[in-house]
């Protein structure tokens, strides 16, 4: 989800502890895919919207496309109420239409060719939720610029795309391409995902915005931004060619935002480098200025972190790197790798994507500024991490892990590259995630598989400690004369670890296991030992005895 460290753990800590082992027929109906969605394969989208500030609603019509995979007849789609279906149409016939909640069932003719392709036609409207704070409540926002004009907004991570439109609302099947219209009364302009392909203008003034998005997406980051928009723009020279960069922002925040979005450039330099090509070439990149701190939408990133370094006002590490760089423009930008192009199938699985983009934030400062101000960024970020709850949730019912899943988990894979000590296996290991899990959707025992693979490490143990327990493993040791006996403890029975180690004046790796382990010391070497702190883990000495 993005941006959100220390307020995100203030504010959904508290929803994310009550929701534990209390779930419900509507979360499975969420969570799962259930046999109503998996017939079928989702392919394209045409969703239309009029979007009424005047009294705060939504009404359109969403043509689904998708492809017959075995026999079936009955299709889940999903959409939150107050919103409301008014019809489905399918073959120019209306078809009944079943609500259990938030999921709708829609009965179809039995016998459908398998292989086939179909469109559905549904019909909704109504006065969407209104989010209390965005991004981490979902809904719509509904506000007014300095000039008066009129600012709506949609965030839906988590709470699912289905708060403002009716669809297939599962991570597992994104869509293959779609085309957003947006209606929009006079005055105002719509940015969405992908690249304006034309604007209809009406007789009353209003215009309707026509976005084609050609690579895959998935649903909570569809995006409407709905304002008094200018815009700029600019190339990057990419590894992939000319990658066209558009900004959209408020008249009167043009010159800042000339100044503060050339970070861009230099985001795009360095993650092009860890992780390989921008993945939406075809769609381009966009930051759009919304009255909300921001948000990772494919190719339609949205920023609103006052035109400053830092993230609002403050550096997320404490160490003064994070004023380097806009917070906003680094993080939601590196979603574009993870959570855009590598996207989690289920919610329980969402450290694929707050992991990696907090982690590669450190990354960033490593490239731009050296490799031990990467490290220090990401060390000082553990101040965040509260080891409540394991970082993946529970599966199947729309539910993800802690919020540690940033701060911990950047360190988790900080502590990671330390132990496979190449940093050129370390970066092409990144690189070869984005290649061969390009646009796709993954779960984390893929994301495992691969990493112990190409890193030639067992992982299983490793990641299990860091993943699915809220233990962070100590190092004990101890001098007893001439010898450095030393063991793991607070972590799981096979945990085993390597360890680098400054033992006088020279480092050493040491290989503790969960039983006493003894190394030789020089004369004098006792005097001095020093655990290396760029691995996420604790060290105690003990006293003799």
């Amino acid at each position: 989800m993005n941006t959100k460290y220390l307020l995100l753990l203030l504010l959904v800590a508290p929803i994310f502890l009550s929701a534990q082992n209390t779930f419900t027929r509507q979360d499975t109906l969420r969570g799962t895919i259930t046999p109503e969605r998996s017939w079928w394969d989702l392919t394209y989208y045409h969703l239309q919207v009029e979007v009424n500030p005047s009294d705060s609603s939504l009404q359109g019509i969403n043509t689904m496309q998708f492809k017959v995979l075995e026999a079936g007849n009955k299709v889940q789609i999903d959409l939150q109420p107050p919103m409301e279906i008014d019809k489905v149409m399918f073959q120019e016939k209306e078809v009944k239409v079943i609500k259990e909640g938030n999921a709708h069932f829609i009965d179809l003719p039995a016998g459908l060719e398998v292989s086939s392709v179909h469109e559905l036609d549904i019909y909704f409207q109504g006065k969407p939720k209104v989010s209390k704070r965005p991004p981490w409540d979902g809904g719509l926002t509904w506000q007014k610029d300095l000039n008066g004009k009129d600012i709506v907004t949609t965030t839906c991570q988590g709470d699912g795309a289905s708060l403002w439109w009716p669809c297939k609302d599962h991570m597992y099947d994104e869509v293959d391409s779609m085309l957003i219209s947006v209606k929009v009364p006079e005055g105002l302009m719509d940015v969405s995902n992908g690249r304006l392909r034309a604007t209809d203008e009406h007789e009353d003034g209003s215009k309707t915005f026509h976005w084609f998005v050609s690579n895959p997406i998935s649903n909570y980051v569809i995006n409407l931004n709905v304002s008094d928009y200018v815009q700029f723009s600019e190339q990057y020279e990419g590894v992939n060619g000319t990658l066209d960069c558009d900004y959209f922002v408020l008249p009167y925040n043009l010159e800042k935002a000339q100044e503060q979005f050339k970070d861009v450039g230099r985001m795009l330099e360095a993650f092009e480098h860890w992780f390989g090509p921008y993945p939406f070439y075809e769609d381009g990149f966009k930051l759009v200025e919304v009255p909300y701190p921001g948000m990772e939408h494919q190719s339609s990133v949205t920023y609103g972190n006052g035109f400053e370094n830092g993230y609002g006002g403050r550096d997320v590490s404490g160490t003064g790197w994070g004023f380097k760089f806009d917070f906003i423009i680094i993080h939601e930008a590196g979603h574009e790798w993870f959570a855009n192009s590598i996207t989690y199938k289920d919610i329980a699985d969402m450290w694929i994507h707050e992991s990696f983009t907090a982690y590669s934030e450190g990354l960033f400062v490593d490239f731009h500024y050296g490799k031990e101000a990467g490290a220090e960024y990401v060390v000082g970020t553990r101040q965040n991490i509260r080891n409540d709850r394991p970082i993946i949730g529970s599966y199947g019912v729309n539910h993800s892990g802690s919020g540690d899943m940033y701060s911990k988990g950047a360190n988790m894979l900080h502590t990671l590259r330390q132990w496979v000590n190449n940093d050129g296996k370390w970066r092409q290991a990144l690189r070869g995630l984005n290649k061969t899990f390009y646009h796709q959707t993954v779960s984390t025992q893929q994301i495992e598989d691969y990493l112990a693979e190409k890193l030639g490490l067992e992982l299983k143990v490793f990641f299990d400690q860091y993943l699915r327990t809220t233990d962070i493993p100590v190092l004990e040791y101890k001098v007893e004369e001439s010898k450095l006996k030393y063991r793991w403890t607070n972590c799981l029975k096979e945990f085993a670890m390597p360890i680098k180690v400054k033992i006088g004046e020279q480092y050493r790796w040491l290989m503790p296991r969960t039983t006493w382990t003894t190394h030789l010391l020089g004369e004098g070497e006792g005097d001095s030992i020093l655990v290396d702190s760029d691995f996420y883990i604790e060290a105690k000495r003990l006293e003799k005895g």
